[in-house]
């Protein structure tokens, strides 16, 4: 089966989905630029109804957290997606950025174990991220 053949074959539920799993994937990269730590992403296409992914990730000081939050926006701003809000980046600790089907949190590394989203979202699939998102600089790998 023809690449064409498959595409008509996809439904709007999946081509939308594997165009906001790379929306998500854009954000990791871009935050792992950043050398984000602890970096996950999570699915929720079959347990909520707000997103589809959300992107979790550290940052060792306010700095660069806010650091790793401009990188995700700037990012998504150049390749054509709007935020549609954003809160807690001027004062570094927890960064919560909106893209509708993506929601990115950046935490101080020390308030990520706090909140601990990981553990309140355990029942969704975690997405491994491929190794090329991953620079020499990055420290480590999900």
């Amino acid at each position: 089966m023809g690449n064409l053949e498959n595409l008509m074959n996809t439904t709007t539920d999946e081509t939308t989905n594997t165009g906001n799993l790379k929306k998500a994937l854009l954000c990791a990269q871009a935050a792992i630029d950043k050398k984000a730590e602890n970096v996950k992403l999570l699915d929720l296409t079959q347990i909520s109804g707000f997103t589809d992914y959300f992107l979790i990730c550290s940052g060792m000081s306010d700095r660069q957290v806010q650091a790793i939050a401009d990188s995700v926006g700037n990012v998504l701003e150049v390749n054509g997606f709007k935020i549609l809000s954003a809160e807690g980046f001027n004062e570094g600790r927890w960064v919560l950025m909106d893209f509708g089907d993506v929601v990115v949190h950046v935490f101080l590394d020390a308030l990520r174990e706090y909140y601990d989203l990981e553990n309140l979202w355990k029942d969704a699939p975690k997405v491994k991220i491929p190794s090329e998102y991953y620079g020499v600089g990055a420290s480590r790998l999900n």
